[in-house]
């Protein structure tokens, strides 16, 4: 039986039970009850997390949705582009160390014509900045030899029927397009 992790933000909760029904009996699907929410975060959290899933085999995982927020204007993005990428080095890093194939996930797009979520208070995120982020991102991933599973190219292929009415996280129909391509990745890159 292969062991998965999936590590992410909220929107890897979103799919990942799908993606333990997709996979079947011969995977065992595991993820932190938490959100990942930005690369920071996630990074402190490995020392937590890693010890309580041993030996994966594969990993997916995703960062970037909250290091795109824009909580105040003035700052731009939550997270500055060279300290996301810097971090998603260090996050990349210490899961080489499990010996798992790792696979990294593109942040999935907002709705352009919705950019906050229930008010009209930040966060707020811009999708031309989730894809400069995704860009770095994909770029430091093809010089590591890491796979990229690009869920925001998949997700731009229908925004309205993908994100819901919360303007950020899945529909219906994002969850299952959404977890359909996170377990074609996996069985595709299976060690």
């Amino acid at each position: 039986m292969k062991q998965v992790l999936l590590l992410g933000d909220s929107i890897r909760m979103f799919y990942q039970d799908r993606v333990k029904e997709l996979l079947g009996e011969d995977y065992q699907v595991s993820a932190p009850d938490e959100n990942g929410r930005f690369a920071a975060y996630t990074f402190n959290s490995l020392r937590l997390w890693l010890p309580q899933f041993p030996r994966p085999d594969i990993i997916h995982w995703n960062n970037g949705l909250w290091d795109t927020a824009v909580l105040y204007e003035e700052d731009g993005c939550f997270t500055p582009l060279d300290e996301y990428i810097r971090t998603l080095e260090r996050i990349l890093r210490q899961l080489r160390k499990t010996g798992a194939q790792i696979i990294f996930a593109t942040t999935t797009p907002t709705h352009p014509q919705k950019a906050f979520l229930t008010t009209d208070m930040p966060p707020r995120h811009v999708n031309a900045d989730i894809r400069r982020y995704n860009e770095a991102a994909v770029r430091l991933m093809q010089r590591e030899g890491i796979p990229v599973n690009d869920l925001h190219a998949l997700v731009c292929g229908d925004i309205e029927g993908y994100i819901s009415d919360d303007w950020i996280h899945p529909a219906p129909d994002g969850v299952e397009t959404l977890a359909q391509a996170v377990a074609a990745k996996i069985r595709e890159v299976e060690p």
